[in-house]
């Protein structure tokens, strides 16, 4: 999975813990193929787990206290399992929220000694924050014997997020590193967390996201606004067609009956989504057929109406996108909520170097900054490595 070796964290874990050894977890980082900004309003996403993730090291100490140790941050935090004894480090706080978590659905645990370190880039999108807490909730399920199923796992790494880390977050990180599959992608129903794997094995072609390397400030504001105009478009609807809960439950007909009723703005915002909920259907159908060509064409789509309907992209990644149809790569979109981070691309094998090279340098030449560029491989979820 991670280009971390398990020697690595072992050798660690050793020096800090009495030369002992614990059992050895891993969880991944994710991508989301398509399916962007549909999660608020009851539709589907197509995420899958990647070969970049978390592997930490747990052993059981007999004391109740956790003992943890953050390889990449070389920082050490000892801290209780009651609510009072929250550690101040924000990356232990995700250590101990699962904990919590845990104990408040009847797990039972006594502390442990735990070293961890990870391969997901930060701030890329690609969920580093998940993958820590699939990681540890997986673990500690396992040697605590707590008898929690995956989708327990991936709600207590939500909750995680939402009670001990300030972030109001779906569900669809945590539940892409816990069910990850090699090979699948997974789409999740939004509303009724029901799921299926679709194939995801392009022989020919590569995936890489390139990251522009820039966060404009917007984001929390500008997707509370936009998450806004989903609802009125809805209520609007609604008036008509009381059945409709979501814009999941709507379509272009019923959208264009309200269009005086509602903004410009927010008839846009709400065209977005409803294409783009049936875009992801449209890719679960081309890859049962293994058509990577339609995949990548939907993707143009959806950056296309990120850019353009719900106004989420940037210049930079707009710049990235451009260049990629110039390129000839078979898809490419922003990929994650917007206004900066990375594109996800689907790339024939013959034109991935001259295509990357290519990005590098236009990108440096417009902006003065050096993108980072990501390989990824859809890869196993959770699990115990020895």
């Amino acid at each position: 999975m991670s280009k971390i070796d398990i020697d690595f964290v072992r050798s660690r874990f050793i020096k800090h813990f009495d030369g002992s050894t614990g059992n050895v977890y891993a969880s991944p980082g994710r991508i989301n193929l398509i399916g962007e900004h549909t999660d608020y309003n009851g539709g589907f996403v197509f995420p899958g787990a990647i070969d970049k993730g978390m592997i930490a090291e747990l052993k059981i100490n007999g004391t109740n206290k956790v003992r943890a140790y953050s390889i990449d941050l070389k920082d050490y935090v000892e801290f209780g399992l009651n609510e009072e004894d929250a550690p101040r480090a924000s990356w232990a706080r995700y250590i101990f929220g699962v904990c919590r978590e845990i104990i408040k659905r009847g797990g039972k645990i006594s502390g442990f000694n735990t070293a961890f370190a990870g391969d997901v880039p930060m701030g890329a999108g690609m969920s580093s924050s998940a993958a820590l807490e699939s990681t540890y909730a997986f673990a500690l399920n396992e040697m605590f014997d707590c008898g929690l199923d995956k989708f327990e796992l991936a709600k207590i790494g939500q909750a995680t997020e939402h009670n001990y880390c300030g972030v109001n977050c779906g569900i669809m990180d945590q539940f892409a590193s816990v069910f990850g599959k090699a090979g699948s992608l997974i789409r999740l129903d939004c509303r009724s967390l029901e799921y299926q794997y679709f194939p995801f094995d392009p022989k020919g072609y590569k995936l890489v996201l390139l990251d522009s390397v820039v966060k404009h400030e917007l984001a929390s504001s500008a997707y509370n606004k936009r998450r806004q105009s989903c609802e009125t478009a809805v209520a609007a609807i609604q008036k008509r067609h009381p059945e409709v809960e979501f814009l999941r439950d709507a379509n272009m007909d019923w959208l264009k009956e309200v269009k005086e009723e509602i903004s410009a703005e927010d008839y846009m915002r709400a065209e977005y989504v409803i294409e783009e909920i049936q875009r992801v259907l449209d890719v679960c159908d081309a890859l049962e057929q293994g058509d990577y060509e339609t995949v990548g064409k939907k993707m143009y789509e959806t950056h296309h109406g990120m850019s353009k309907l719900y106004e989420v992209s940037c210049e930079e990644l707009d710049f990235l996108n451009d260049l990629a149809k110039e390129c000839g790569v078979t898809g490419s979109r922003v990929m994650g909520g917007g206004f900066g981070g990375c594109t996800i691309n689907l790339v024939k094998d013959e034109l991935y170097e001259p295509f990357v090279n290519k990005a590098r340098e236009s990108y440096f030449k417009q902006y003065n900054k050096h993108l980072k560029v990501y390989d990824v491989v859809i890869s196993d979820g959770a699990r115990r490595l020895c």
